[in-house]
């Protein structure tokens, strides 16, 4: 039977079955090294045009069904033929994958371009462990532009529980969905502005539901939902083309031998604050608002000759532990993330990885790729009610709109030796990354070095953003 939320919406999802086949597909399923399981899947396809927004909630898509421990996710936009399709073609502006329970007999559409969610009691919302409310940020990582070149493997022995029956409702039964936000940048007058979605190039002046938008919000995701246009150049053509997300999954199947961790998500624009309840106990109260406006700095505020915007949020965790690894979500001009402890000391820091060629994955000014956090087993403690300070760090030398810094960091209440790993983790703390042409040194713990390194990727940043504003963004 049909609820009456979404008789109300039938004409709008029958619009969307028009222009979406409504089934993922299974590319394949294997078993890796050390049992862990691998599966490589398709969204269903978008169709797009130069200067198109594609916004979609795929609703039952293929993902590991049985009991698992989460390993790895990650994903790019690939063409019809399985093809990695540049950033400069094709932005991703983020994609993530979120679990729900959805009542026996009941409908939800298999494709949806909204932001609503579903309503219960169909439909009963499965987030992560926090810490924003209700279902903002509920996903199991979120990631942008930065995936392909992002390690996102959780360590051996440990994993993020997922699906287990005995959390399943009686009546419901557990599915995934995906989210896909992407933006056709071909002939763009301004390709990072389209992937900050400012507003004035996709003359957007109300958001999605109709309402008018403040006249200080410049950009961000109320400028670029479904069916927004960004704008092309005069004249120019290019065949409508079909893309498709492609996620990878890893995994293994859940057993006594895995050491549960928990995964929380952490915004920077999160402006929490403790409250007391009836009782006069406190609590914290968390206010995510996931993206915010950069506003120039002036001049007396440069460091070395640059502006440098440093935003802080102070948090505290439903629930301490060992830090186990971590990875972000950051944008163009971002110059580092870090997480620090109560007392001072650096608990994770990354560093965005920019692009200097033009081959899918190493695209040009474009962040393809963040330095990865993986603590030495044990080393990095995260106690019950300490407060612990988010920093983000962008060039501040021109307005950026849409601005996001997301922590994603897994957190376990047991610390174990590592059995085994990739590649990446073979040199821990002096991990090398070689990516292509370029070679990136985590430098967790190195604080001169870092210290050398943030500053050349700022001048590097104010260098290509320099150029960039010279030729329209073109080649970044």
């Amino acid at each position: 039977m049909v609820s009456q939320n979404w008789r109300l919406k039938a004409p709008f999802i029958l619009l969307v079955l028009v222009f979406s086949t409504a089934h993922s597909e299974i590319l394949s399923e294997s078993i890796e090294k050390n049992n862990i399981r691998k599966g490589v899947y398709l969204s269903p396809k978008m169709e797009m045009e130069p200067g198109d927004v594609a916004f979609y909630y795929f609703y039952n898509i293929d993902f590991p069904r049985n009991h698992i421990a989460l390993k790895s996710f990650n994903a790019e936009v690939v063409d019809d033929f399985g093809n990695s399709i540049p950033l400069y073609e094709v932005y991703l502006h983020h994609t993530y994958i979120l679990s729900y329970y959805q009542r026996k007999g009941s409908y939800i559409p298999d494709v949806l371009q909204t932001e609503i969610l579903p309503s219960e009691p169909d439909f009963l919302y499965k987030r992560n462990d926090g810490v924003c409310p209700n279902s903002t940020l509920g996903q199991f990582i979120a990631l942008s532009s930065e995936f392909r070149g992002t390690p996102t493997n959780i360590p051996d022995p440990y994993g993020v529980e997922l699906n287990n029956p005995a959390e399943v409702p009686d009546g419901y039964e557990q599915k995934w969905f995906l989210n896909v936000h992407i933006i056709d940048t071909r002939g763009a007058v301004d390709k990072v502005g389209c992937g900050e979605c400012r507003c004035n190039l996709y003359n957007v002046t109300n958001d999605q539901f109709g309402q008018p938008l403040s006249p200080d919000y410049y950009g961000g995701l109320k400028c670029c939902y479904a069916h927004t246009r960004c704008k092309v150049k005069e004249g120019f053509e290019a065949p409508r083309r079909v893309v498709r997300m492609k996620y990878t999954v890893t995994w293994k199947d859940w057993d006594t031998s895995i050491v549960p961790a928990r995964l929380y998500l952490l915004d920077i624009t999160d402006n929490m604050k403790m409250v007391r309840d009836s009782n006069g106990v406190a609590h914290p109260e968390h206010d995510c608002q996931i993206e915010y406006i950069l506003e120039p700095c002036e001049k007396k505020e440069s460091t070395y000759g640059i502006c440098i915007d440093t935003k802080r949020s102070r948090i505290v965790l439903p629930k301490g532990g060992y830090l186990i690894s971590a990875v972000t979500h950051l944008h163009i001009g971002a110059i580092s993330q870090t997480l620090y402890g109560e007392d001072g000391r650096v608990l994770c820091q990354t560093i965005p990885i920019y692009g200097d060629g033009d081959s899918a994955g190493n695209e040009a000014g474009y962040v393809v790729g963040t330095t990865p956090c993986y603590p030495e087993p044990g080393s990095v403690v995260i106690k019950e009610g300490e407060f612990i300070t988010h920093e983000m760090v962008y060039n501040g030398a021109r307005r950026l709109s849409g601005t996001m810094g997301l922590f994603t960091i897994i957190v376990a209440d047991e610390v174990a030796e590592l059995e085994s790993g990739p590649r990446y983790l073979a040199l821990m703390n002096n991990l090398v990354i070689s990516a292509g042409s370029r070679t990136v040194i985590g430098l967790l713990g190195m604080v001169a070095a870092l210290l050398a390194v943030a500053v050349a990727v700022l001048v590097s940043v104010v260098y290509r953003m320099k150029k960039a504003s010279g030729d329209g963004y073109q080649s970044l």
